[in-house]
């Protein structure tokens, strides 16, 4: 969540000064042609494996996937090139505040796992759009959230993450940004489009793995170098550039000298950067929709061989989101103390020396910290972890984008499609979103004084809230109706665009050069903000509900919290939408056997290729049955509890500690 919070500035990136340490060297880059041979064995492997024929196969991974890859999956799909660029630049210009947003989603991973995936598996649905449509009815409520999902994953998170990868490579390799985006794309395409989930699942296990040594690594070398903790907290707060005038500015010392509450993250609730109201409740309210509501996330946690194996996977992630704090955080404030004048630059001449961008050098933090701390080779993992990161993140966002676009938007225009039909649907899917990142660069590029990541730092603020009230009260409250859900996010909506789009119009301002944006329509702290528009999205949604006719008890078994343990039978309010039977599968399969070996071997090697025969109506009903299954075995039922408890308590301790 982290990538959509920070406050970071984070601005298009001129050609960058030549760095002293460029990875050239025969070590470096064997290190990464190795990372990237793993890589697509690991991504091969898993589509070999899988059964990618099927549209359970394919976006749900079978439902077969056990907790380590599935827990290190959640993570790897949240920790993109914007965390190591974002959090460590935002801890070089503000300290430790960032890290809250880890922090936060401890409670939010345990809430998913333990409240909503049961009932998204109760439900038997792939994405979050059709479980809408399960529990309200209707078509309206499907395809909105349907297409916003999609616009969010292209413009927000994609954008964001080339862009930091970008900044990454540029440094590093000194590589076009095109053609780096491009072997990127292309790398991560070959497993992304052909094999599914399981492959995107596997990888990211492996990245996972790479991202926790290197950074364990470089957080070794930037302690050694900056002399222990005790050093460090001393040296931070007194890391102030060289050159503070100059450009004809008078320049407010609050804008090169490090925060006085640098190392809390409970800030002043009126003029803190962060205040610490909006940290507790604001953030919690987007974390709801981050992770209990948003596509990329809970689909890892479809995919569990059953909830036990789900609840040890958000456990497993719950713990790793603990890191980001020594992994990024704290090595980007070491940055701030070895490498002063670069990375805490304040006049705007000065920071286009160092970094090409007028508008500050915090986003260099981690890249410089990097490439002139660490020996040779051991640079070249560090860019394996970033390229990790990237690929990771991407590869989630593509697989959910697919699964998105193929269930709840293809269907609704080819409702007799056959399951081969959703499976190319899905790939093609997934190639054109693809070509469309690449076309996405020079947006990002020409974005002009860091605009549109700055208003990507509120963007969720603006956007989030109604989600997560919709979401919330369509499991916690069987009141709720479809008219009420539905003007509960078109008035959220525009009472959002209203505080956004003046906001990207004016832009978020900085130290040197405060925004114009008028004080009624900005002058609340984002955060704030959201905590504002989820109660107004709540008024809304209970009131048109009350004053409308209430959604029969037979149509919600298992879809909301208090039926959730219902076992008769439920009346599907989309029960007549459903696409009807196909039966061409037997001639698909026989003008299969009569086309030429490069069909066939296409066919082969992204899995459309038929499996075994089709199965009986009692066998298809069995399977269906095991795929809504919330069952525990009682021992591990108390296993999993007993280490939601313990992850708890330590999330409470690093919050009181850090306080």
């Amino acid at each position: 969540m982290a990538s959509t919070l920070s406050p970071s500035s984070m601005a298009p990136t001129e050609e960058p000064p030549v760095p002293s340490q460029r990875i050239q060297n025969a070590a470096d880059i064997s290190v990464i042609v190795i990372y990237f041979i793993v890589v697509l064995a690991v991504g091969l492997w898993a589509m070999v494996k899988s059964n990618r024929g099927t549209v359970g196969g394919f976006f749900l991974a079978g439902r077969d996937v056990a907790w380590w890859p599935m827990g290190a999956s959640l993570f790897a799909s949240t920790i993109g090139s914007t965390h190591f660029v974002s959090l460590a630049g935002t801890g070089a210009s503000s300290g430790i505040i960032t890290v809250a947003t880890e922090w936060n989603t401890v409670f939010m991973v345990l809430l998913l796992g333990w409240i909503f995936v049961p009932i998204y598996i109760k439900a038997g649905v792939m994405t979050m759009p059709e479980y809408l449509r399960k529990r309200f009815g209707g078509k309206r409520l499907q395809i909105y959230f349907s297409i916003l999902s999609l616009f969010l994953m292209l413009a927000i998170k994609i954008s964001s993450n080339i862009f930091s990868g970008a900044i990454f490579i540029q440094l590093a390799l000194g590589l076009d940004i095109y053609l780096a985006v491009f072997i990127l794309l292309a790398i991560t395409a070959v497993y992304t489009v052909t094999g599914g989930l399981a492959s995107v699942i596997y990888t990211d296990s492996f990245q996972t793995f790479i991202m926790l040594v290197g950074s364990f690594i470089l957080m070794g070398f930037a302690f050694a170098e900056v002399g222990g903790y005790e050093s460090f907290t001393e040296k931070y707060m007194n890391a102030i550039p060289s050159v503070v005038e100059g450009d004809n500015l008078t320049i407010n010392p609050k804008c090169y000298t490090p925060q006085p509450d640098a190392f809390h993250i409970f800030r002043d609730p009126i003029t803190g950067d962060i205040p610490w109201p909006g940290l507790i409740f604001g953030m919690t309210i987007l974390a709801i929709w981050y992770w209990c509501a948003d596509q990329v996330t809970v689909q890892r946690c479809l995919c569990g061989k059953n909830m036990s194996h789900v609840k040890a996977a958000c456990i497993v992630c719950g713990y790793l989101k603990l890191l980001p704090m020594f992994l990024m955080v704290i090595p980007g404030m070491i940055s701030r103390i070895l490498y002063t004048d670069k990375v805490a630059c304040v006049v705007p001449s000065e920071c286009v020396k160092q970094c090409g961008t007028p508008v500050g050098c915090t986003n260099y933090a981690y890249p410089t910290l990097v490439l002139e701390l660490m020996p040779d080779g051991l640079r070249g993992l560090m860019l394996s972890v970033m390229l990790a990161s990237l690929m990771s993140t991407l590869t989630s966002i593509f697989n959910s984008a697919s699964t998105l676009f193929t269930m709840d938007l293809y269907t609704k225009m080819r409702k007799k499609a056959s399951e081969r039909e959703l499976m190319i649907a899905g790939r093609v899917f997934g190639i054109v979103l693809i070509v469309i990142s690449i076309l996405w660069v020079p947006f990002i590029q020409a974005s002009q004084n860091g605009q549109l990541f700055h208003y990507i730092g509120s963007f969720a603020s603006y956007i989030g809230p109604p989600i997560s009230a919709v979401f919330m009260l369509a499991i916690f409250c069987k009141r709720v109706n479809e008219q009420g859900a539905f003007w509960g996010l078109m008035v959220g909506l525009v009472i959002g665009l209203a505080r956004m789009i003046p906001e990207f119009i004016y832009g978020t301002g900085s130290c040197l050069a405060p925004s114009n944006c008028p004080k009624i329509i900005c002058g609340v702290h984002y955060t704030y903000f959201a905590i504002i528009l989820f109660f107004v999205s709540i008024v809304v949604i209970l009131g048109v509900s009350f004053l409308t006719k209430p959604i029969p008890d037979v149509h919600l078994y298992r879809l909301c919290w208090s039926l959730w343990n219902n076992t008769e039978e439920r009346i599907d309010l989309d029960a007549e939408e459903k696409p009807l039977e196909d039966d061409s599968a037997p001639e698909e399969h026989e003008s299969e056997q009569s086309s030429g070996c490069l069909k066939r071997a296409c066919s082969v090697f992204c899995g459309l290729q038929n499996k075994g025969p089709k199965l009986t109506k009692e066998e298809e009903e069995a399977l269906r049955k095991k795929f809504s299954d919330t069952s525990e075995k009682p021992f591990w039922r108390n296993v999993v509890n007993i280490n939601a408890i313990i992850l708890l308590a330590v999330a409470v301790f690093v919050h009181a500690y850090f306080a």
